[in-house]
């Protein structure tokens, strides 16, 4: 692992020779494209990619696929990197790929029947509002929804990035698992019965829609949110939460990049409506959620934070037993689904990130799956194969959240009653 220092050192680098630190902003009119880069094969070199501003999309093949403007295709090509532009998307054929995934109507009307199909162990609410004004869904699955027991409680997320659109078929399906499963599957029954899990299928309803209203199939590769910024349009809210805030040069301070941070923490609608339901969950100064789960695509891992260091391990953050835990639970998933497991920043570094400040400021045991399927719109026949892969883990975070630190076999020092 690089030393804070070292990382810090190449981050200014970074800086100086990407010009999103502190350097004027590039046109709006400068749309972002996808891009190969070849050359970074560590995830000091990575990094490097990333300080640029540009969005790492996938890592596979000794390449690395991003969505970045001009300005950030220059400054990645002054590492020393090759940059060509990726292949276009496959036509989706006569079953267009875009009909195949549930709109933000037909998500609601999803849940709505479902809600309605098990009243006694589900109920839909409305988490907040968009920016554009669109509820963010929720739907609470126990045996006695209507209470608020002393239950270890669970969270997942997913769609936070429009484009990624089989995470939200991925969080649909685990509502069709506990649902279908109660009552006559002995490990779905179970945790049921014995968890309050939280479930939010598409916490950026705006840019969703915005980016399955296409004229061009697949869809506009839209990644951000719809609130206008100071010089375009959107913010990252995967780089917009109050943990280690634009810190360590993994996002940008450019309104028409992917990874824009936004004008301060929690500045994007989306990103507030989240953290203000997380911090609901504390009841008498305890946080309830014990587990939490960011659902994105498309690189076949399971991370879990920090994303913000290189470091194993953060004085007064990140102990070893916690690492330990998140990296043997991390390490089981991946067993199961067949995802590589690594702290986050073994990828890239982020900063303001959703699992860093889950887990950073809330204390939540937190992960992110990125899915597989080698594309933001898998054609339609790859869809239910790849949320299958994931059915076991979701289940494995799930059992957890009792307990954590039972993946280390210390539950006693840390769990007895």
């Amino acid at each position: 692992m690089l030393s804070l220092i070292a990382a810090a050192s190449a981050f200014a680098v970074a800086a100086a020779l990407s010009g999103t630190a502190g350097a004027a902003e590039p046109s709006p009119s400068e749309g972002s494209q996808r891009y190969v880069v070849t050359g970074p094969k560590t995830a000091a070199q990575r990094s490097q990619v990333a300080s640029t501003g540009a969005a790492i999309d996938a890592v596979r093949g000794g390449a690395v696929e991003v969505s970045a403007i001009p300005s950030e295709v220059r400054a990645i090509k002054r590492f020393g990197f090759t940059v060509r532009r990726a292949p276009a998307e496959p036509a989706p054929g006569p079953s267009a790929s875009a009909a195949s995934y549930h709109t933000f109507a037909e998500m609601q009307q999803e849940v709505d029947s479902v809600t309605a199909a098990y009243p006694q162990i589900t109920r839909k609410f409305v988490v907040g509002k968009s920016y554009e004004g669109r509820d963010i869904i929720g739907i609470k699955i126990s045996d006695n929804v209507g209470t608020d027991e002393n239950e270890p409680e669970v969270l997942v997320i997913a769609n936070i990035h429009a484009r990624e659109r089989l995470t939200a078929e991925q969080a649909l399906d685990y509502l069709g698992q506990l649902t279908k499963g109660y009552g006559t599957d002995s490990t779905v029954t179970n945790l049921v019965n014995n968890r309050e899990i939280y479930l939010m299928p598409m916490v950026n309803p705006d840019g969703q829609v915005y980016d399955m209203t296409s004229d061009t199939q697949p869809g506009r590769s839209w990644r951000k949110n719809r609130q206008p910024n100071p010089t375009s349009t959107g913010t990252d809210l995967n780089r917009n939460f109050a943990y280690k805030w634009g810190c360590c040069n993994g996002s940008s301070t450019s309104g028409a990049s992917e990874t824009y941070r936004g004008t301060g923490p929690e500045s994007a609608t989306e990103t507030k409506v989240i953290a203000n339901f997380v911090r609901s969950r504390k009841v008498n100064g305890k946080q309830q959620l014990k587990m939490f789960l960011d659902i994105h695509s498309y690189s076949e891992l399971v991370l879990w934070p920090f994303g913000f260091t290189y470091n194993d391990t953060v004085p007064g953050a990140l102990d070893a037993d916690q690492e330990a835990a998140h990296r043997k639970i991390g390490q089981e998933m991946a067993a199961i689904n067949g995802f590589r497991p690594e702290q986050s920043s073994d990828l890239y570094i982020t900063d303001g990130t959703t699992d860093d400040w889950t887990w950073g400021d809330q204390r939540i045991f937190s992960y992110t799956f990125e899915l597989g399927g080698n594309s933001f719109y898998p054609p339609p026949s790859a869809i239910e194969r790849e949320i299958a892969r994931s059915r076991g883990a979701l289940l494995k975070l799930t059992d957890y959240a009792d307990c954590p630190y039972r993946a280390i076999g210390k539950q006693d020092q840390y769990c007895a009653a």
